[in-house]
């Protein structure tokens, strides 16, 4: 089984969040629309589709999924700077294998004021490159997200400008069903900071 895809249509990637301190602009607002008709029709599809990633026996505690409140400081302009080798890493997974990914590039941006890299990869037998897969772990893994780690997927631009947005990050599809073989994040894609943003898990913290 694969990590899953941003391809499925519950899992379109879309822009911006709210502030949680003040009325946002109008766009804004249509973003936010967006955003959380984008999570409704996610759920929805993890209910209802043979293809869910989600059991049945676990629909009732895992659905709908938990969410951080949308915030548009996690919406944030990153510069993917190519790596000339292109290295082949044998990333480990939850399932004990290892999947060969090609390091693109490393995205560079600022987060809570400071400078921040996140490499970026290519699964090597994946038959569409067209997507960057975007491993991360930060400091709110094992409370109020998946230990392992969360997910990020881009849609390679001509540009190398790419809108990163942590709002849309999602868990592995391993968090479900430990049947599914998901990659960990690298050391390099650990960052000592708390990502605030994206899916989350149930728990205290619900809104």
């Amino acid at each position: 089984m694969t990590r899953g895809s941003t391809t499925a249509p519950w899992s379109a990637a879309v822009l911006i969040a709210v502030s949680a301190c003040s009325a946002p602009p109008p766009d804004d607002l249509s973003y936010v629309d967006t955003l959380l008709a984008s999570r409704t029709a996610k759920d929805q599809a993890f209910e209802n589709s043979a293809d869910s990633p989600v059991p049945v026996s676990r629909r009732q505690d895992l659905l709908p999924l938990s969410y951080f409140l949308p915030d548009v400081d996690y919406r944030i302009p990153a510069s993917l700077r190519v790596d000339s080798e292109q290295t082949i890493f044998e990333i480990p997974t939850s399932t004990g294998k290892r999947r060969s990914m090609r390091r693109v590039g490393v995205l560079e941006f600022q987060l809570e004021g400071n400078p921040v890299t996140l490499s970026a990869f290519v699964e090597v037998l994946a038959s569409n490159n067209n997507s960057l897969f975007v491993p991360f772990g930060d400091l709110t893994n094992g409370r109020e997200t998946y230990p392992a780690g969360r997910y990020l997927d881009l849609v390679v631009t001509p540009t190398g400008i790419y809108d990163l947005d942590f709002n849309t990050a999602y868990h592995p599809f391993c968090y479900y069903d430990v049947r599914f073989d998901c990659p960990f994040p690298p050391l390099e894609n650990q960052l000592a900071l708390a990502v605030l943003a994206g899916e989350r898990l149930p728990g205290e913290w619900d809104n």
